[in-house]
């Protein structure tokens, strides 16, 4: 079996035999099967799983919000407990009560994503890139999404006429360096749809790299196929942005998957979202990242949950989410250490925050004169660091060569 000699172990997922008796292997390992099976309506689910008060409740949808779309494949509804309601993988994709109700901060568009909506299917927040929501269709709708505002009206891709226009505004603005395709999941695409896409991108001259978004390696493994790698590499360079949030998911499917796109030269770096219930706890998130990053997957963002409506109850507080940075700090690789971000609510962007290890009381000195700091670190060692005085500093001779470039990105 594939990773028998892996020091880490990534176990195979349940075949769930239990709720797909007529399953063969060669269905479930389908990624077309997966989503034609997926679990859609309260009676799906109680096929599978014992349900709770508190999620029945979900399913009927009466509260002050309307519940969002639901749905889940056979293989990601597989690794949930079916008598746990708590479980962390059901909390995932599982509705309850709790998202009907207003909480503290309820956005339906916490990013402000229309206020940068430029053209159809377009966000452009930040000048080098742009996000194409290419489809607002998933796999699995996770109960925390923070584009409720968009994604889960089925619509499998954009309109030709939307497309169009979507390509016409990225070929305008030479600043776009990088398109991320988001939505919705595009790798719910067919390869033809994806080809088109990628091969219409890739040929607007001033657009350097190319991102996916994608869940689909977490909740349909099946779907990194080799013609799907070959695909990305093709078209190269091409980014994949995964959603792994809790160790579970990295079952021996999900681990190949990813083996297969770094082995045809697709970089991979990990997004994951910090979960009240989920994976709130240091041990949780070193064990996600040691075993990312043993897949050559570099741990990137741990984001704090958007205050997208309905998701109080998977929300963390920035206090509890800093405690988890800390206590990772210097004992995890920084390799395998994610970025601590906050989205600043109606389209503040991202603010990365870092433990404060300075002694601010004990700063001396001037600008002009050199400051010095006084540090103490994770494990409690103590040093100054000494800044050199201003009049040291130099531009460099070349930075002239690259006025036209910087003017560029700043043009919007």
């Amino acid at each position: 079996m594939l990773y028998r000699r892996m020091r880490l172990k990534f176990q195979p997922a349940p075949k769930a035999i239990y709720f797909e008796q007529n399953a063969t292997p060669a269905e479930w390992g389908s990624w077309h099967w997966q989503l034609r099976r997926s679990l859609k309506s309260r009676a799906d689910f109680e096929r599978v799983f014992d349900l709770a008060s508190e999620e029945s409740a979900a399913f009927s949808g009466s509260g002050e919000l309307q519940a969002f779309q639901i749905r889940t494949t056979p293989y990601y509804a597989s690794l949930a407990s079916t008598t746990e309601p708590l479980d962390p993988i059901r909390l995932i994709f599982m509705p309850r009560k709790e998202e009907l109700s207003l909480g503290v901060q309820d956005q339906l568009d916490p990013l402000g994503e229309k206020k940068n909506n430029p053209a159809p299917r377009l966000i452009h927040r930040y000048p080098d890139r742009v996000l194409f929501l290419v489809t607002d269709f998933c796999s699995v709708y996770c109960r925390y999404c923070t584009r409720k505002h968009f994604t889960g009206g089925e619509q499998a891709f954009a309109r030709e006429d939307d497309y169009t226009k979507a390509l016409q505004y990225i070929s305008a603005h030479p600043e776009i360096r990088e398109v991320i395709l988001s939505g919705g999941d595009p790798l719910t695409l067919s390869d033809d749809v994806l080809a088109k896409v990628l091969t219409d991108i890739r040929r607007i001259d001033h657009v350097e790299i190319i991102r996916i978004g994608s869940r689909m390696p977490v909740v349909n493994p099946m779907r990194i196929t080799l013609e799907l790698a070959a695909l990305l590499r093709s078209v190269k360079p091409v980014y994949m942005m995964t959603h792994f949030n809790h160790p579970r998911e990295l079952t021996a499917e999900a681990a190949e998957g990813l083996e297969r796109l770094v082995d045809h030269g697709v970089p991979i770096f990990n997004q994951m979202v910090l979960l009240n219930g989920v994976n709130n706890d240091p041990r949780i998130v070193q064990a996600l990242s040691r075993r990312l990053l043993y897949l050559r997957v570099k741990p990137y963002y741990m984001f704090q949950c958007d205050p997208s409506q309905g998701t109080d109850h998977l929300r963390t507080s920035i206090d509890e989410s800093l405690e988890i940075q800390r206590a990772l700090w210097g004992t995890l690789s920084g390799l395998a250490m994610p970025t601590y971000s906050v989205d600043i609510p109606d389209g503040g962007g991202k603010t990365t925050l870092v433990p404060d290890f300075e002694l601010r009381d004990q700063r001396t000195g001037t600008v002009e004169s050199g400051i010095t700091r006084v540090y103490r670190g994770w494990d409690g060692v103590q040093a100054e660091y000494k800044s050199p005085p201003l009049e040291r500093r130099r531009t460099p001779l070349d930075a002239e060569v690259y006025s036209d470039e910087w003017a560029t990105l700043l043009r919007r």
